[in-house]
């Protein structure tokens, strides 16, 4: 059964991978700009712009809110997905010229997707940092260009 709460989502994870998560989250919601809302989308722990402030919601399922940002504990990896990387080339720039400094591991890195695999060595402050620089404007003012 698929969890319906970022609650139940983190319970039923083993207990590093919860604490990853725990820490993950918690940066995440120190910096994410006001109007994001926290939710269960896709089966992660997402991020996402209302639809009492984006009425439009996702294109690719109207029902649903836009999203914005996901953390996951996938079977070899902790994930966050960024979708602002994927729309916003300079912004995706910035996080590779700044990862090196905030970890000594090689990033493995997709369009929007960065892959940890080592919860214990999480670059939390870089992540505050891009969580930070999107505020929901930017992001529907990045979607709305990037889906034309």
């Amino acid at each position: 059964m698929k969890p319906t709460s970022v609650e139940e989502y983190l319970q039923s994870l083993p207990q590093d991978r919860r604490d990853a998560l725990q820490q993950l989250r918690a940066v995440i919601c120190e910096h994410l700009p006001e109007g994001f809302e926290e939710c269960i989308s896709y089966g992660m722990i997402g991020y996402v712009v209302p639809k009492s402030i984006y009425p439009a919601g996702y294109h690719c399922d109207t029902s649903l809110p836009l999203p914005f940002m996901s953390i996951a504990s996938q079977k070899n990896f902790i994930a966050l997905y960024n979708m602002a990387l994927y729309a916003d080339t300079p912004l995706y720039d910035w996080f590779i010229a700044e990862y090196p400094k905030h970890s000594s591991r090689k990033l493995d890195m997709g369009k929007s997707c960065v892959r940890f695999k080592h919860g214990t060595e999480l670059p939390l402050a870089l992540i505050g940092e891009l969580t930070r620089r999107v505020s929901v404007n930017t992001w529907i003012a990045m979607y709305e260009k990037m889906k034309g």
